[in-house]
């Protein structure tokens, strides 16, 4: 009982600690672009997901379904989301990006390291030892647990996309040099 009594606790201490510096750091970023941080995970998950529900943007972004789609109104009053039924599932409502929605999450990419980010500082001292970022491989095992293979899924695949996307970037600038 003691054990998982401390276990709570400091898990508790260090995840509200690691979030200060987090929320601090996305809402640097994302300042410029009139989003709070509802909003841009929204914009988020729906650019990995494409054609997301209401529902998997609120179990993938870790809130109400209500608050999901409160705030995914506001972006689709500003023209960066659209709002769609399917024809063979009346009851759920489906979000997509817009092409300006695409837009923006492609330049707000692009200018992550335009601002400072505490997270990334505090992790170069281990990078440096260790060659790498650190790894989540217990926390990511945690989070399983607790919300499901799912979440786990897209959480590594919207990731996989960025890689991606990145790589493709490199490999057209590489040859565009080239020539």
């Amino acid at each position: 009982m003691k054990e998982a009594m401390l276990f709570s606790q400091r898990i508790g201490q260090l995840s509200k600690a690691l979030w200060k510096a987090v929320e601090k750091d996305w809402q640097a970023w994302i300042k410029p672009y009139d989003l709070n941080i509802n909003e841009h995970h929204i914009l988020w998950i729906s650019y990995h997901l494409k054609g997301a529900s209401i529902s998997d943007v609120a179990k993938f972004g870790v809130m109400h379904v209500s608050t999901a789609f409160n705030f995914s109104k506001k972006l689709e009053e500003r023209g960066l989301l659209a709002f769609s039924k399917k024809a063979e599932d009346k009851r759920n409502t489906y979000v997509e990006m817009t092409p300006e929605g695409e837009l923006l999450m492609e330049e707000m990419i692009e200018r992550y390291h335009d601002t400072p980010h505490a997270v990334i500082d505090g992790s170069m001292q281990l990078r440096s030892l260790y060659g790498k970022f650190p790894e989540f491989m217990d926390v990511m095992a945690m989070i399983r647990n607790i919300y499901g293979d799912d979440f786990m899924e897209i959480f590594e695949a919207s990731f996989k996309n960025i890689d991606d996307r990145f790589t493709e970037e490199k490999q057209i600038i590489h040859a565009a040099s080239k020539q």
